[in-house]
């Protein structure tokens, strides 16, 4: 009874609305009220099945006809709400709008019903899953590799077998030969090359000391054949350097005994420097006394056997190496001969900073004065290369006002004086090294006074020309003491 009073009312409200001239009010038609809820499911076939009644107990209401009022019309979407089954599902309740709660629930958008009608669920249409759930996995296609503007998996074309057709003008029978095997071919440097990749290998060594590096360094690039080559560059190389480098190549040979060379390759080694002496004088004059002393240090090593380079009259002449040959044997044999093999660790001198400074002063002393004598500047220069104590220079200075200070001679403070000059414009001696000495002198002149008495005048007639040479910073000259 419930559900045919409310269609009386709204066939009354139809009736009011159609009838207001202004038709302000058709909007609220059956299609507003379908959005509110009024009208639960539509039967679009358009059979009543048998009247009202048969209606009422379906739970199914017809549409009201639409009003025409002479305006278009647009039709709204129709939301579906979903009906509350309440508790227990008990007849004598009733939903929010008024209607029975006995009436049939849509689950789901699915109105169930005795001829098998389907109200189609509106929010399924803008849904983003698959329509074609019947077909495939539901996996990605080729491997998350293919789409649209794909080419397929980075690197499947270079699994891909290429077709290679026989009758094209550009095929190649013997590159395309499947019969082919393809081997790595490791090419063979020669000694010359060798001598260039090792070269920078060894000067890098004399910069750090490090043998262990020099090591490495010779197993990424040797080869079998070329291990005797090591020795003879080693020493070909340090005969172009000091004596502190000549040291330092002597134990790198002892280092890379047993891990990168064996004594059978120093021997080699040894054998072909002794083969190209007469070659090797042109550059080095000295070339045999230094071999002789690289063989003579080799043998105290342990690298290289006694009976290498101790050999007698009779097998130097039925070798026939050449007189420079024989005489880097003999120097050889004449340093092992010596009572005992401890001086052989010195066979090169203690060279730079491994001298003690005493040695180092008696040599800076003997320097001044064969200078005086000879005012050669280029020879002291060389002289003062060959101590390798840069850090030291100020010593040499010290000295040099000393003994300018104990002449009582002009011609020596001129010969000093010109000396330092050039030492300063070759860099040979640093400002630094040059206002050490000269503080050394300034706090020394107490004790210097009682053996000069007249070192305060010497001293400022000295420092007067030296500034006047242009070499002097202020430092030196603010502080110049005065009796």
């Amino acid at each position: 009874m419930e559900v045919e009073s409310n269609n009386k009312k709204r066939a009354t409200n139809g009736r009011r609305h159609s009838a207001s001239p202004e038709g302000s009010d058709s909007k609220e038609s059956s299609v507003e009220r379908e959005l509110n809820g009024d009208i639960q499911a539509v039967e679009l076939n358009g059979s009543g099945g048998g009247g009202g009644g048969a209606a009422h107990a379906n739970g199914l209401i017809k549409k009201p006809l639409p009003v025409d009022d002479g305006r278009i019309k647009r039709k709204a979407k129709r939301l579906i709400q979903r009906q509350n089954s309440g508790s227990g599902g008990s007849p004598s309740q009733t939903n929010g709008n008024g209607a029975s709660a006995g009436a049939p629930l849509v689950l789901n958008g699915i109105l169930p019903s005795p001829g098998g009608y389907v109200v189609p669920h509106r929010r399924w249409k803008n849904s983003r899953r698959s329509r074609n759930l019947n077909r495939g996995r539901g996996l990605p296609k080729k491997g998350g590799a293919g789409g649209k503007g794909v080419w397929g998996l980075p690197g499947s074309e270079a699994l891909a077998e290429v077709y290679e057709d026989e009758n094209d003008p550009n095929y190649d029978s013997e590159v395309n030969d499947r019969n082919v095997e393809l081997r790595e071919v490791i090419t063979e440097i020669t000694p010359e090359e060798f001598f260039k990749l090792a070269e920078p290998i060894v000067l890098e060594y004399y910069e750090h000391g490090d043998t262990h590096e020099v090591a490495v360094s010779f197993d990424e690039i040797l080869q079998g054949p070329l291990r005797e080559h090591i020795t003879s560059i080693l020493v070909e190389i340090a005969m172009d350097h000091k004596d502190s480098q000549r040291e330092m190549t002597s134990v790198l040979v002892s280092d890379l005994y047993g891990r990168v060379i064996t004594g059978k390759d120093i021997e080699k080694g040894f054998n072909m420097l002794l083969a190209n002496l007469p070659d090797l004088i042109l550059d080095t004059p000295e070339a045999p006394i230094m071999l002789g002393n690289f063989m003579a240090r080799a043998v105290a090593d342990d690298c290289v056997p006694p009976k290498f380079v101790t050999k007698s009259e009779e097998e130097l002449r039925h070798l026939e190496l050449g007189e420079h040959a024989e005489q880097a044997l003999r120097r050889a044999d004449s340093l092992l001969h010596k009572q005992g093999w401890a001086h052989l660790d010195n066979v090169w001198g203690m060279g730079g900073p491994l001298r003690p400074v005493k040695t180092i002063t008696m040599q800076m002393e003997l320097l001044l004065k064969e200078y005086q004598s000879s005012r050669d500047v280029a020879e002291a220069q060389r002289c003062l290369r060959a101590l390798e104590v840069p850090h030291y220079h100020h010593e040499l200075v010290y000295e040099a006002i000393v003994m300018t200070l104990e002449s009582l001679s002009q011609n020596t403070e001129e010969a000093m004086c010109e000396l330092l000059k050039q030492l300063d414009l070759t860099c040979l001696v640093l400002p630094a090294g040059m206002e050490q000495g000269f503080i050394r002198v300034f706090d020394d002149m107490a004790d210097i006074v009682l053996d000069v008495p007249l070192a305060y005048i010497i001293l400022d007639r000295f420092v007067e020309r030296c500034n006047r040479a242009g070499f002097l910073t202020d430092k030196i000259i603010n502080n110049v003491p005065s009796r």
